[in-house]
């Protein structure tokens, strides 16, 4: 996992913001709900941090250089430490799906507003049947 490359993927996902947190800390956010972070030393990505579905969480972390996030464990969000624990298709993988995680979670007005919702993915409230 270049780290590099996955703040690149990270900031490219469909209505991300970034927010420099904790002093060194970037962000990743979808409708102000951070996805991602990964931690900045001269100006560059050291390790990722970011939420996997729970049935993946255990898997992860048995793994050398992956470990439950400080703080965040308990919501299943691992820490990348060592490059070399995943590959860049893989990472770029759970990176996709920890945005889509933690956008389903918003309100459905918030998703639409963003443009996560498709058009035609309207709910059927006010409209007269009959």
């Amino acid at each position: 996992m270049n780290f590099e490359r996955a703040r690149r993927f990270c900031a490219q996902l469909p209505a991300v913001s970034q927010d420099i947190k904790w002093g060194a800390d970037l962000c990743f956010l979808v409708g102000a709900k951070m996805f991602a972070v990964t931690w900045l030393a001269d100006g560059k990505a050291r390790g990722f941090s970011f939420k996997v579905d729970e049935h993946r969480f255990l898997e992860l972390t048995d793994r050398p250089g992956i470990v439950p996030a400080p703080y965040l464990a308990r919501a299943k969000w691992v820490q990348v430490k060592d490059a070399g624990a995943l590959t860049d298709p893989e990472a770029q993988t759970l990176l996709a799906r920890s945005h889509a995680l933690v956008a389903a979670r918003l309100t459905r007005t918030l998703q639409r507003e963003l443009g996560l919702l498709a058009a035609t993915d309207k709910t059927t409230s006010g409209k007269r049947h009959g």
